[in-house]
């Protein structure tokens, strides 16, 4: 992971304290850890799905589907 997912900032940019916390660890990732764009994030009562428009999917059951 280049990027963190919770704020979108490299890991040795800043206090990242927040990102690691218990709650951070029940929120959806909100950047992609591969370029850091904000993702589309969509969240259900089964969970959660979170899209990057260059690098898929990834949900809560831990699945990851590419796009092009």
């Amino acid at each position: 992971m280049t990027f963190c997912v919770h704020c979108g900032r490299p890991p040795a940019d800043g206090d990242h304290t927040p990102c690691r916390g218990g709650r951070a660890a029940l929120e959806p990732p909100r950047f992609c850890g591969e370029c850091a764009r904000r993702m589309i994030v969509q969240i259900t009562p089964a969970g959660w799905s979170a899209r990057c428009s260059r690098h898929g999917e990834s949900t809560s059951a831990g699945t990851l589907a590419l796009t092009d």
